[in-house]
């Protein structure tokens, strides 16, 4: 993890992009085919990566079934790409509702308004809910959806990844067990 920090350290800094977090988050969806879409990621520390969604959406439903998932990130002007693999559990109902109200207010209300992965039936039925849920909380605090939670990725496996010569490049395998960390190098 202190070498993840490291590299989130310097994508971060170094590499100009607008969303230096950005992830995609892999899973696999109960018909056991993988899916992939892009999150953020919002924090780590030494139990792992941390994420919020809907647990209704499209993934939320993939890691009820199958609670393991893998990150990517790929930072192209650093030459870099960070794999992490592991099992996902769900953070607790305080960490997830101090994490949405830190969000900015518009971001809360639509969370609640979002059917998220549900089909809408035109942008102005979407328009309609985000009013009467803005409308619901006017005066008020946005109150956290039931359905909307805080995921730990517990990484089993990483692999840093950094562009060499000729794509002869430099890939670094760690691996977890009962016994700690091993790592290995793998051929590009």
């Amino acid at each position: 993890m202190a070498a993840f920090g490291r590299w989130m350290d310097d994508a971060q800094a170094k590499s100009g992009l607008p969303n230096p977090n950005a992830m995609t988050l892999c899973t696999v969806g109960a018909d056991g085919r993988p899916q992939g879409r892009v999150v953020l990621l919002k924090g780590w520390d030494a139990q792992g990566l941390r994420f919020f969604t809907n647990s209704r959406s499209e993934k939320g439903r993939a890691l009820a079934v199958h609670p393991f998932a893998e990150a990517v990130f790929h930072w192209d002007s650093l030459r870099r790409q960070l794999r992490v693999r592991g099992d996902i559990s769900v953070l607790d109902p305080v960490a997830t509702t101090d994490y949405f109200h830190s969000r900015p207010r518009g971001s809360q209300l639509a969370a609640c308004a979002s059917d998220q992965s549900g089909v809408a039936e035109s942008r102005e039925a979407m328009d309609r809910r985000f009013a009467e849920v803005e409308a619901r909380f006017k005066d008020r605090d946005v109150e956290r959806p039931p359905h909307w939670w805080g995921y730990r990725l517990d990484p089993r496996r990483m692999e840093f990844w950094q562009e060499g010569d000729s794509r002869f490049h430099d890939r670094i395998a760690y691996a977890r067990s009962d016994s700690g960390w091993a790592s290995e190098r793998l051929y590009p």
